[in-house]
């Protein structure tokens, strides 16, 4: 289907073109109609070529690791997608697939290399745009990035915080406990055998010295450790938050998904029937 070269001027990665460029550059390439749901081209799939929207609006997904459909772009007028496999080459990496009924402009090697030849500077125009979805890719990319919490926290942790996380396990723990159980026997039993030798008698004043300081350093720590708890706890909390919101999306995609499943049988069961046929009646004949 030929090109309006007006159409062309609309496109912002054309806008730069003269009147007699845009007639060379809508001769060559080709307008195409998708329909709703229409897949336009798949992953795996040998690039032929660009496109650029037109009317209506395009999804451009890709599967991830985990076997999961994200949406990488979602182009509209004058966007374009598919550009990167085109110049290279190569297969397609991402599913394009018209999110309602599409008019896009396909352009191949050729065609950029006539407009490289006519308006050299256009290819600027190009490299911005290759640019804006490499960025696109990116904070996809950095916004779906499994993080761990105990890692996060552990990377921002001071020395000091270090050591009150240990103060703090070691203070908790039977071994602690059974030590300084083992001390104060000692300390006591020792105090009591030496008798008025003993360099801290009854009522073990000296003793109770050494408790009162210990305790009133160990709180601290003990507060500091509770601190970074909370802390981790929090960045579970978002982190969980953040999971659980990707999974309703995926649900609800899937929903939509199941919905135009069904939408389509209805459609094939129709077809099959034919015009003129009813529909089967489950109320009994009389």
């Amino acid at each position: 289907m030929p090109c309006d070269p007006q159409e062309l001027r609309h496109i912002p990665l054309f806008s730069l073109l003269d009147d007699d460029e845009l007639n060379v550059l809508a001769a060559h390439v080709e307008v195409r109609q998708f329909a709703d749901r229409q897949r336009i081209y798949k992953m795996g799939e040998g690039s032929v070529g660009a496109y650029v929207v037109l009317t209506g609006s395009v999804h451009v997904t890709i599967v991830d690791a985990d076997g999961q459909e994200v949406l990488v772009d979602a182009p509209r007028h004058g966007e374009i997608f598919g550009f990167a496999s085109m110049l290279e080459g190569t297969l397609h990496q991402t599913t394009a697939v018209a999110a309602e009924p599409a008019t896009c402009l396909e352009v191949d090697r050729q065609d950029i290399t006539v407009l490289l030849e006519k308006k050299p500077m256009a290819g600027l125009d190009m490299l911005t745009v290759l640019a804006r979805q490499m960025h696109a890719a990116q904070q996809l990319v950095s916004s779906r990035a499994a993080r761990n919490s105990n890692e996060l926290i552990e990377e921002e942790m001071t020395f000091g915080q270090r050591i009150a996380d240990r103060v703090a396990s070691f203070g908790g723990s039977w071994t602690f406990i059974l030590t300084f159980l083992a001390v104060l026997i000692v300390y006591t039993s020792v105090n009591i055998g030496l008798g008025h030798r003993a360099w801290d008698p009854y009522p073990y004043i000296l003793l109770n010295l050494f408790l009162s300081m210990l305790a009133a350093i160990q709180a601290p720590v003990i507060m500091m450790s509770q601190n970074r708890q909370d802390t981790k706890d929090r960045v579970r909390g978002e982190l969980d938050f953040d999971v659980n919101r990707r999974a309703e999306s995926e649900i609800q995609g899937l929903s939509r998904k199941l919905n135009q499943l069904a939408d389509k049988l209805g459609d094939i069961d129709d077809h099959l029937r034919g015009p003129h046929q009813p529909r089967p009646n489950n109320e009994p004949q009389s």
